[in-house]
């Protein structure tokens, strides 16, 4: 087991921790844990640029993958992203809700309308479809992700929200009984400091 003082996590390995337990369940959960702290002080972001962000949406089936994003539009997404995980955060801990990540999780979910409009096309006929014109495409993005947060935040699976516990970690996960880390390597991690602990302690003197 490496000792903590010792421990190096490549920054290009982050592309292999597999999703949070939660993350693939919930679309809000995977949006937090785009942003990653790694040991020595390192940060990625998923988010980091317009591509990258572009290509998360996609990913997530929320942006076509030519959307062609902005700055300003990766932004939104990221700026989305810390409300959410201050929503999450404060359920983790059965803190209030900030008022400030409500009205910016709100703000989100109205900036799209949710009905299905009504069309006709010449081979299907009628039929209804929700709109996604071209410039409101990071609108529809914001809804569907601050919907998804609401829905987590609310349901069942609201008491389960979690922290992982191995510092410096910042992903959240749904807890599955007494788990405390969002990954096998976050559960190594933290036993190796707790090992490391353990020996660095001054032996007591009869």
């Amino acid at each position: 087991m490496v000792e903590p003082s010792t421990y190096h996590e490549n920054v290009d390995d982050t592309a292999a921790l597999p999703p949070a337990p939660g993350a693939e369940q919930y679309v809000a959960l995977a949006l937090a844990n785009t942003t990653l702290a790694l040991p020595g002080g390192q940060f990625t972001d998923f988010l980091g640029t317009p591509a990258a962000a572009a290509d998360w949406l996609a990913t997530h089936g929320l942006a076509p993958v030519d959307a062609g994003l902005r700055e300003m539009c990766a932004g939104l997404v990221r700026s989305l992203r810390e409300q959410v995980r201050v929503l999450l955060a404060a359920r983790s801990c059965a803190d209030p809700a900030p008022q400030s990540a409500l009205d910016a999780v709100n703000d989100a979910l109205s900036k799209a309308p949710t009905a299905e409009l009504l069309r006709w096309d010449p081979v299907r006929g009628l039929y209804r479809t929700a709109s996604h014109p071209v410039t409101q495409i990071v609108e529809h993005a914001l809804a569907t992700l601050a919907a998804n947060a609401a829905d987590l935040l609310t349901g069942p699976d609201a008491e389960r929200i979690a922290a992982c516990g191995s510092p410096p970690c910042t992903r959240f996960f749904l807890r599955n009984g007494r788990r405390q880390w969002c990954s096998v390597r976050c559960g190594d991690r933290a036993r190796a400091a707790r090992a490391y602990a353990r020996r660095s302690q001054p032996t007591g003197v009869a």
